[in-house]
């Protein structure tokens, strides 16, 4: 979902569509691939206007090189679930799908919509060594490639640096510092952290997934029974519950809200994506920095600001990130050749347009080619980021930053993915067990105990309607 702050997400999408897709899985299974008439339509979730273009520009490329016809549909991610729905029903499903995220992939292939064979000549082709590994292994089951991996963006703890360094602060890499930050930081007037506590939205699941990942809170144990009442997600649960209640802004607090705060000064730690990171550099001019040292330069948060991409808690064997990737599926009834060109080509000649369109936000997974191993990991640096003004990455940041985010990538963890419960994962972001679980806790009407409790009972009953 790329919502008015530019952040992507995972795909918001009710029960009642994912159970829908269920009731599809014999239709779509006996379907084959399309008529080769070297004519497609692909499905892109990039679908603001400027992303829009940008794609249809690349495409343009691709069709006088291939004399192949492409049909560009911009889709909100939030209501892709029930358009595939009716599409499979009405046999009209798209050939590709741009920009799609791990749940969403996941469903589809549970609810056997996607062609998988493509995915794997593709990568093939491209040669498996080119790509990041974890994000291969995040979007298979097991040898089985569900899509075409192509870039990815994080989960960020972001803070004052300048704040920290007055109060000799460690950077907030793990539960104790982070929560001794916020103790320190925490005034009349001034928030130790902003983080989402908003029922009714996903980024409050991202933001407490990428807590509740360090802790090695998992959605599901190995059993594959739902696990959020564990020792492990208690912890989460009332650490997060004591960063945004304790010291953070009274009040139910948004993907919007939250930044807000931090960019006018009014705290001094920040849970986000990286799409935050051009509004921070005040390259974006409806959300600029407003603190009042900014108006000594746009960039004055960025300069002053320390990144965490891993964060570790008292139980986890190792720091974790949360992030999410986007791939280029492929449906049931794609035009296989014409299919597979398209998306060779989107991985190759047109990759660097691609990821350029928000490099902050869409790190690419395939770091370069056999010839060329860093092609594309060095042209990310150097995009171009911003909207209202646009700078190089590498420009505004300093290469230790950029190479904290690309090696992220590879340090992303996901709840669900890796035990095969994608699907579950997908659906869950529709019914927000988790949010709603946080709204309660933080607004002081259930206890973290109470809200892991409820989360795990709610995911459980989900879990079991998907059977």
């Amino acid at each position: 979902m790329h919502t008015t702050s530019r952040r992507s997400s995972m795909t918001a999408v009710g029960i009642t569509a994912a159970l829908g897709l269920g009731l599809l899985t014999g239709c779509a299974g006996s379907t084959g691939p399309g008529t080769p008439d070297r004519e497609i339509t692909v499905w892109s979730q990039e679908n603001l206007p400027d992303r829009i273009a940008a794609t249809q520009k690349v495409i343009d490329g691709f069709e006088k090189e291939t004399g192949i016809k492409v049909h560009l549909v911009g889709v909100d991610e939030g209501q892709m679930p029930q358009l595939i729905m009716s599409a499979a029903a009405s046999g009209t499903l798209p050939d590709v799908i741009g920009a799609a995220p791990m749940g969403q992939v996941w469903q589809m292939y549970t609810n056997e919509l996607l062609n998988t064979d493509i995915p794997k000549e593709i990568i093939s082709e491209l040669g498996r060594g080119t790509f990041n590994a974890n994000a291969l292994d995040l979007t298979s089951d097991g040898g089985t490639s569900l899509g075409v991996p192509s870039d990815a963006w994080l989960q960020l703890l972001v803070y004052r640096k300048d704040q920290f360094d007055e109060k000799h602060l460690a950077a907030p890499d793990t539960y104790t510092r982070a929560l001794a930050a916020a103790k320190a930081l925490t005034t009349k007037g001034h928030d130790g952290i902003s983080a989402a506590t908003d029922p009714g939205d996903v980024f409050t699941s991202q933001s407490f997934e990428s807590l509740a990942l360090a802790n090695d809170c998992q959605l599901v144990d190995d059993r594959h029974e739902v696990a959020l009442e564990s020792p492990q997600c208690e912890t989460a649960f009332r650490t997060y519950d004591e960063l945004a209640r304790t010291y953070g802004a009274p009040g139910t607090q948004t993907v919007d809200s939250t930044r807000a705060t931090y960019f006018a000064g009014r705290s001094s730690m920040i849970i986000w994506s990286s799409f935050l990171l051009d509004e921070l550099a005040g390259l974006r001019k409806d959300a600029l920095p407003s603190c009042p040292q900014c108006k000594k330069g746009p960039q004055y948060l960025s300069h002053n600001s320390g990144i965490v991409t891993a964060m570790k808690g008292p139980d986890g064997s190792e720091a974790a990130q949360f992030g999410e990737i986007t791939s280029w599926v492929t449906t049931k009834t794609a035009e296989t050749a014409a299919s597979r060109e398209f998306i060779e080509y989107m991985m190759g000649s047109g990759y660097e347009s691609w990821f350029g369109m928000a490099p902050e936000g869409k790190i690419p997974v395939r770091k370069g080619t056999a010839d060329q191993p860093d092609r594309y990991i060095d042209a990310w640096r150097h995009s171009d980021i911003g909207v209202d003004t646009k700078k190089p990455f590498d420009q505004v940041y300093p290469a230790s930053l950029l190479n904290q985010l690309a090696d992220g990538v590879s340090n992303m963890r996901r709840w669900g993915i890796t035990q095969g419960e994608g699907a579950l994962v997908g659906a869950t972001n529709g019914e927000l067990p988790v949010p709603k679980a946080i709204g309660a806790m933080t607004s002081g009407q259930i206890s973290p105990s109470e809200a892991a409790r409820e989360a795990d009972d709610e995911v459980a009953a989900l879990k079991k309607s998907l059977q």
